[in-house]
């Protein structure tokens, strides 16, 4: 016979619970849940922030290389007694070939990127070393007409996603081994993604002939959604030569990150 002790021991003892097919589920969704979360933090804030890195580190260098050849080998200065003549412009690159460097102290004190031609999204948006598109159909810099540019608003290193920090009058520089063109900010915009007008020699104006000299930058909006695009649109203002780096971005130019 049993002790009445170890019986009533034995009676107050639950039985173990036997995991089930729910529970089992139950416990492979969370962590699946939490290996989402993480690889979205990666994904959006930490691939982000290395590829940035990355995209300003190119930009550096071939900036740099392109000031260091113009003082190796300068060309004559202009004659000051002159006429005033139109800004150099380049012939149009190879698909995919860095031709421009692009700098908008407004983004940051750091902020640069390489200009590729055509706005692939692999090859050129997507790409450890540019990050910025040239629409192949629009002008170059310098070039009377629509010089028009695009770029991601968030991932592939953010190249846009403060773009609506604009401000009128705001400075944007765009380095080609001819020199500096510089632009001033003027307005934005917010179309359809196939609002393709913004990108005519005269944005939105296809029976104009044109006259000035436009950038015209393109990207998704609102970040981390392209149910839109935000345009920023610039005027043409001056043109330097290559050493003669503007001095509100002389202390970016050359920062290898």
């Amino acid at each position: 016979m049993t002790p009445p002790d170890t019986r009533d021991r034995r009676r107050g003892r639950r039985p173990a619970r036997r995991p089930t097919v729910v529970g089992v589920i139950g416990e492979l969704l969370i962590t699946a849940g939490v290996l989402v979360l993480l690889f979205l933090g990666w994904q959006i804030w930490w691939n982000n922030l290395v590829l940035a890195g990355q995209q300003t580190s190119a930009a550096a260098q071939q900036s740099q290389k392109w000031v260091d050849d113009a003082i190796k080998a300068p060309k004559p200065a202009p004659d000051p007694e002159a006429a005033q003549v139109d800004p150099p412009v380049m012939a149009a690159p190879a698909p995919y070939q860095p031709f421009a460097v692009l700098y908008i102290p407004r983004l940051g004190p750091d902020w640069k990127r390489v200009i590729r031609q055509t706005v692939d999204t692999e090859r050129v948006l997507n790409s450890y070393t540019a990050g910025v598109g040239h629409y192949v159909d629009t002008q170059m810099p310098g070039q009377v007409g629509n010089f028009a540019v695009a770029g991601h608003d968030s991932g592939w290193g953010n190249t846009f996603i403060d773009l609506s920090k604009l401000r009128i009058g705001d400075r944007i520089y765009v380095q080609t081994q001819d020199g500096w063109y510089t632009y001033t900010f003027r307005n934005f915009e917010y179309v359809q993604p196939t609002a393709v007008g913004v990108l005519l020699p005269v944005p939105r104006q296809p029976a104009a002939t044109p006259v000035e000299r436009f950038m015209t930058i393109t990207t998704c909006n609102p970040p981390f959604h392209a149910g839109e695009r935000l345009i920023a649109y610039s005027v043409y203002q001056t043109f330097a030569p290559p050493q003669d780096v503007p001095s509100e971005i002389a202390a970016a130019v050359g920062q290898a990150g």
